[in-house]
């Protein structure tokens, strides 16, 4: 038998590492470091944003502030001659309602892995409201969009939010991972269903 040349030496060598290495953090380590990535990067930015839309205090969070309205609906606003209180009802509370509580909510349950597919879908489809509205209604101009394409990577949308948008994508395609309550509720329910199965069986 001929011995393996160095380049196939090398080519066998890089195949087992990395396979070992794909292989023993496939189940728990991207999803949690994606999930790591978005607390440290993401998390406080939603979560101030969010704050500017309620009133203070325990009982504030509770009420819409007008900034609510201004961030969200301004175009509305500016039709109502710039005065909240004459925004109809419908459907404009629960629209900013909405997208007020979702910047609370969504966000928690990516850190805690919990419902986090659908958590990821809810912020990719936030992100991209957010940043028609900056370009059309705030009207942010083409130097702090950014472009694809080009040789700056500092844009505030083109550049900064697809790469939240991909961080996001992740969650929604593999999950979690295994160290979240996803994984926890998992087991939860497949351990109350093994009960039930075996008990089926002797039927």
């Amino acid at each position: 038998m001929t011995s393996l040349r160095p380049i196939e030496k090398i080519a066998g060598l890089h195949h087992r590492v990395f396979t070992a290495l794909e292989v023993g953090t496939e189940r728990w380590l991207l999803g949690l470091a994606a999930r790591f990535a978005f607390l440290a990067v993401l998390y406080f930015y939603f979560l101030n944003s969010a704050r500017t839309k309620v009133g203070e205090g325990l009982l504030g969070f509770f009420n819409l502030s007008d900034s609510a309205y201004f961030q969200i609906a301004l175009p509305a606003v500016e039709a109502a001659g710039f005065n909240v209180s004459n925004l109809a009802f419908l459907p404009w509370t629960p629209i900013v309602w909405a997208g007020t509580y979702a910047e609370f909510v969504l966000p928690l349950l990516i850190v805690l892995g919990l419902f986090t597919r659908l958590a990821a879908l809810g912020m990719i489809g936030f992100i991209v409201v957010q940043s028609i509205v900056d370009i059309t209604v705030h009207n942010v101009g083409a130097e702090t969009a950014g472009a694809w394409f080009d040789r700056f990577s500092d844009g505030l949308i083109w550049d900064q939010r697809t790469l939240w948008a991909f961080l996001l994508a992740y969650l929604v395609i593999k999950g979690a991972g295994y160290i979240s309550l996803d994984a926890l509720l998992c087991r939860w329910v497949v351990s109350r269903q093994l009960p039930e199965k075996a008990a089926g069986s002797h039927i």
